[in-house]
């Protein structure tokens, strides 16, 4: 869960968001890069009067900036479409889970456990007993680690935004229509998310959490349920 004074990414929690962590601080290395010579350049300008004449028509130099941003760009393209490709998985899931989202909370469907269903609403600010604040919901997600889990989205109302900024995951939830999203948990814990799509007065208060357990101990929920 993200603190106050985080300045960066969330710890990822899956395959997919590793990819992105990297995709992030590859992108992030090569602007800096640019930024800093184009910050050296300028400075040089600025300070020296002069200027090289033999640059003014040379074709070599532009041959160079102008191939050199072409590099750059493949550099950066080709982990994005690999990055792309790894999130859209076409395995088959291990366990489906129906997320529908409302006015303003979220209802859950576990496709292959039929007696498994229930509306997740945000615990109010009074209630909290040293809980995350607009965060922490009255009936949990729970999911095995190491399991290929898809979650398919859909919307009783207007469109809402079903996201977990760890997972790496952010489908829209659109009235009249299914998406769905593929992804798998490497480490137990708990996980917070929110709609991301403004949806109305109470978009702020209606999260996604998800308690994330070993595959024996979510047998043992799902025997108890």
């Amino acid at each position: 869960m993200p603190t106050w004074h985080m300045l960066s990414l969330q710890d990822s929690a899956s395959p997919s968001m590793e990819q992105l962590t990297l995709f992030h601080d590859l992108a992030m290395a090569v602007v800096t890069m640019i930024t800093v010579l184009v910050a050296l350049n300028m400075f040089f300008i600025s300070i020296y009067s002069l200027t090289d004449r033999f640059l003014l028509q040379e074709q070599t130099v532009e041959i160079i900036w102008t191939a050199l941003p072409v590099l750059i760009l493949m550099i950066i393209a080709l982990p994005s479409l690999k990055t792309l490709y790894l999130l859209d998985d076409p395995s088959d899931p291990n366990l489906t889970i129906k997320a529908v989202g409302h006015q303003w909370y979220w209802s859950y469907e576990y496709s292959d456990f039929s007696s498994i269903e229930f509306d997740s609403y945000m615990i109010s600010t009074d209630s909290l007993l040293s809980q995350p604040r607009l965060l922490e919901t009255d009936n949990s997600v729970i999911l095995p680690t190491h399991t290929q889990v898809r979650v398919i989205t859909t919307a009783a109302d207007v469109i809402h935004s079903w996201t977990v900024p760890s997972l790496g995951v952010k489908v829209d939830a659109v009235p009249g229509r299914l998406n769905q999203l593929l992804f798998s948990i490497k480490r137990p814990g708990v996980f917070y998310g929110q709609c991301s799509e403004i949806c109305g007065a109470n978009h702020s208060f209606m999260p996604i959490k998800l308690e994330v357990l070993p595959v024996k101990n979510f047998l043992q929920w799902v025997a108890k349920s």
